[in-house]
């Protein structure tokens, strides 16, 4: 491949790309089809509202690559700073109960093989 194909090819700053926003998450799909989602996800402090619960139909891989943050599980609570990864497997209600002003995460969505079903 030539230098002028590799200059043709966007690029992301996974830790800088979303600029500061007060209410809330952004959450940009870096890439989709109907077997997967790759979210990049800038928290800015922001954690799920009192009472809700995540209930989702596919499971997801998170990574916090950067700040800190907490989940929040019907057996307890997962602290996670920097680096660390977990799979949430389908239908395993969770919340986020915290996140640092700097938290950046990335996440993939993927259809639960009994269920099939399409993401996009």
């Amino acid at each position: 491949m030539s230098n002028k194909c590799i200059h043709m090819i966007p690029k992301v700053n996974s830790l800088f790309a979303a600029p500061f926003h007060e209410n809330g998450e952004v959450i940009s799909t870096l890439l989709s089809n109907s077997q997967f989602r790759l979210e990049h996800i800038v928290s800015f402090g922001a954690a799920s509202e009192p009472g809700f619960w995540y209930d989702q139909q596919w499971s997801e891989w998170v990574v916090l690559i950067r700040g800190n943050a907490s989940l929040e599980f019907s057996h307890g609570q997962l602290e996670l700073t920097m680096g660390d990864h977990l799979l949430i497997p389908a239908h395993l209600k969770h919340r986020v109960s915290h996140t640092s002003a700097d938290a950046v995460w990335i996440a993939i969505h993927f259809p639960n093989p009994k269920e099939r079903q399409s993401l996009t």
